[in-house]
């Protein structure tokens, strides 16, 4: 008979388990690798096709999860159609500030984090459209 120990270590759980990443351990803020564009791409699909009563809802809720790996949009400006699109520059960890190795002694660097990696940054495309049961279904898509 095995013991409860066995069982846990041979099921992978347990304080000893070895727990694997599903990403393959991917730094979230190297935009510059294709594949990290991919998953960032899914996990904001993932969000966005839930229901949501108002389109400032999924909104606010792709800030909060995007916040997380340190990507940020510009506020949205205010929603009062039925149906519509924006294009929502981002920046990652609040951009940068200060001096790089190019930047002349009386001037800073001053920039959204992401265009140095990115060739003309980032940004979030939105879609969004009331529903006839006044629900929103919303799309989004980093660019």
């Amino acid at each position: 008979m095995k013991t409860f120990k066995e069982i846990t270590e041979a099921a992978g759980v347990g304080p000893h388990a070895q727990v694997t990443s599903l990403d393959g351990n991917m730094n979230m803020a190297a935009l510059e690798n294709p594949q990290v564009i991919r998953s960032l791409n899914a996990y904001v699909g993932a969000i966005a096709k839930q229901s949501y009563e108002l389109p400032e809802q999924a909104i606010s809720a792709l800030r909060e999860k995007l916040a997380r790996v340190g990507l940020e949009f510009a506020p949205n400006p205010p929603i009062s159609e039925n149906k519509g699109s924006m294009s929502l520059p981002m920046s990652l960890f609040g951009g940068r500030f200060g001096k790089d190795e190019n930047t002349p002694f009386n001037e800073f660097l001053k920039d959204d984090g992401i265009s140095n990696k990115v060739e003309g940054g980032l940004t979030l495309k939105l879609n969004y459209e009331m529903l006839e049961d006044n629900t929103c279904k919303i799309t989004a898509k980093i660019e």
